[in-house]
């Protein structure tokens, strides 16, 4: 009886394990940025895929540095970020595969309406950001490692300012949305991807004072991890999340994603 209980159980476990196995090969763990998630574009278009699979695409919003740590470390199956340096070396280092453009749209710079570091109209981000500096104007940094705060920190880096410690410099931690009500609240000013800010803009009371740069353009990557890599990762369904979003339907959804009806995201894959 003892010897059946055993065969049973064993029978059981490997069952267990199989169906586990098979379940989770309908996940597709997606490790992307605050944007896309706060703005509320993939909750708007990733159900129409779901319904096509018959899959759960598991979002994991963080900032593009987590991201990649995430998708470095095997944790995910995609990552959906907007860093194109740390996307590239994320490929050359082997941790992932098959990286296509998505979408794109800007940075802008927002701040109190009376601007008193004078930026409104300016043209140029670094000389917004000399004159945020010189001004010692609150300013709200994500301070996350995303890809808002690397081209902020590109800025300072171009501009060879070394703003954090200081009293003005406020470093949050914080995802897109949680820094915008912050920077409302504190009347300071911040950087920000214009479709988070279209999003939370009636909540922050912050406008737009400086756009317009090519240094603040904004284009998205999506990356598979690397199944050689980490062969547990679900690349089937990695690849098939990635042919969707750069498909027409994937496209034409991303184009179509509007708020106050305002475009977003501009589609970018080829």
């Amino acid at each position: 009886m003892n010897r059946l209980y055993k065969i049973l159980l064993a029978l059981t476990l490997a069952f267990t394990i199989v169906s586990g196995q098979a379940a989770d090969k309908q996940v597709i763990r997606l490790a992307t940025t605050t944007s896309t998630a706060s703005s509320g574009l993939l909750d708007a278009i990733l159900p129409k895929l779901e319904t096509k699979c018959s899959c759960k695409v598991h979002v994991i919003a963080v900032g593009t540095g987590k991201a990649l740590k995430l998708g470095e470390d095997g944790n995910v199956d995609a990552v959906l970020v907007h860093a194109r340096p740390s996307e590239d070396a994320f490929v050359a280092a082997g941790h992932g595969i098959d990286r296509r453009d998505v979408m794109y749209n800007d940075f802008v710079l927002i701040g109190p309406n009376n601007d008193p570091a004078k930026i409104k109209g300016e043209k140029d981000v670094l000389v917004a950001m000399r004159k945020i500096a010189d001004a010692k104007w609150k300013f709200v940094s994500r301070g996350d490692d995303s890809g808002t705060d690397q081209m902020e920190k590109g800025y300072w880096k171009a501009l060879d300012i070394k703003p954090a410690g200081q009293r003005w410099y406020f470093s949050a931690g914080q995802g897109m949305g949680e820094v915008l009500m912050m920077a409302g609240e504190m009347r300071a000013y911040t950087l920000t991807d214009r479709g988070t800010y279209i999003s939370f803009q009636d909540k922050v009371g912050l406008p737009v004072l400086m756009q317009g740069d090519a240094r603040m353009f904004n284009p998205y990557g999506i990356i598979a991890v690397n199944p050689k890599k980490y062969p547990k990762t679900n690349y089937q369904g990695a690849t098939e999340l990635i042919n969707w979003i750069t498909s027409p339907e994937g496209q034409k959804l991303i184009g179509d994603f509007k708020v106050g009806g305002e475009q977003l995201f501009i589609p970018s894959a080829n």
